[in-house]
């Protein structure tokens, strides 16, 4: 196990971070506490979660582990999406941040959460009012880091912009979604993430299940059981990528789900590559990303199996250009 800096925080994390979404739905708690087990044994100091995972189960489930670990993992949960049924326990308002963090911290049993994500871009509450009371959840102590979550390029810049001019707390790290399917993040998130030092902790590393050829010969996952997922990965061209990209890794003499996370992990801008699983068998075959270093030339060769999304205007880049000529 590596470990890399947070952005600029000082803090260091592995290489790899444990996702927590399916404690307490697809991992029952003995499942969920082995995962984390193995996981810190493997030397991941990085937890994830959010205050909706399960209506609040998830966090209880790692609050009830984690206790004699706390001071030993950097832990994280976000904020956004509906939890608690109430008209208003939704999005980034100052009473919703404020509600949602107290009930975090009971069901992780913690006086600290060491990462919290803004889980999704709010067009309904005022983004200097939200910040304001991310900022003074971290004066408090209760809140260390900031960080954002499935937002646009231009939202993150936005709200990184509105933090330094207000002198708030800064934000520390962005969660995109990114694999070999989906690369938008390539376009803006991650050259804006580089040239901010912002951590870049990508989360969907193995697109639900897609990418390690599995719904090919009719297995099941998220994409047969969840609207969300099977909307997300719709694309046609998806599986023509993933019969391409499975081919490789066998040739390879790989399986498909580590080569997939270690692809992510050889991003430059990759802090940390979330990773979840439903039982040990499955966490232990993604947990050979380890052993998989990619250099540039066969990360090439995995690109190349993909499709490139367009430059950010929509032009050549500036290299392609200078390379053409005048």
């Amino acid at each position: 196990m590596e470990y890399k800096w947070l952005g600029t925080t000082g803090v260091q994390v592995s290489e790899l971070c444990l996702g927590t979404m399916t404690f307490g739905n697809e991992a029952d708690e003995e499942a969920s506490r082995s995962l984390m087990a193995e996981a810190f044994d493997r030397g991941i100091n990085f937890f994830d979660s959010a205050h909706n995972y399960n209506k609040g189960l998830t966090e209880e489930i790692v609050g009830r582990w984690i206790g004699p670990h706390r001071d030993e993992i950097i832990l994280t949960s976000k904020v956004y999406f509906p939890c608690g049924g109430g008209r208003n326990d939704q999005g980034i308002s100052r009473r919703n941040l404020l509600s949602a963090v107290e009930k975090t911290l009971q069901r992780l049993q913690t006086d600290r959460i060491d990462l919290l994500y803004l889980h999704h871009w709010d067009e309904h509450a005022c983004l200097d009012e939200s910040l304001r009371a991310l900022n003074s959840l971290i004066e408090q102590g209760k809140v260390v880091y900031a960080g954002l979550s499935n937002f646009a390029a231009w939202q993150m810049m936005k709200t990184v912009s509105v933090a330094q001019m207000r002198n708030f707390a800064p934000i520390s790290c962005i969660q995109p979604m990114y694999n070999l399917v989906k690369r938008q993040a390539e376009v803006e998130i991650l050259p804006m993430a580089a040239y901010e030092k912002l951590a870049v902790v990508p989360y969907n590393a193995i697109g639900a299940g897609l990418l390690t050829g599995k719904y090919l010969s009719g297995g099941t996952g998220r994409l047969n059981e969840a609207e969300m997922y099977r909307e997300r990965y719709a694309d046609k061209r998806y599986e023509e990528i993933t019969r391409r990209f499975v081919a490789y890794a066998a040739k390879r003499g790989l399986a498909p789900a580590p080569l997939a996370v270690a692809w992510v992990m050889s991003r430059p801008e990759v802090t940390s590559t979330l990773v979840g699983a439903r039982n040990l068998d499955q966490f232990r075959e993604t947990l050979q990303c380890l052993d998989i270093r990619l250099p540039d030339e066969e990360r090439a060769e995995i690109t190349a199996l993909s499709i490139d999304p367009p430059h950010a205007t929509d032009r050549e880049s500036m290299d392609a250009m200078l390379k053409r000529g005048w």
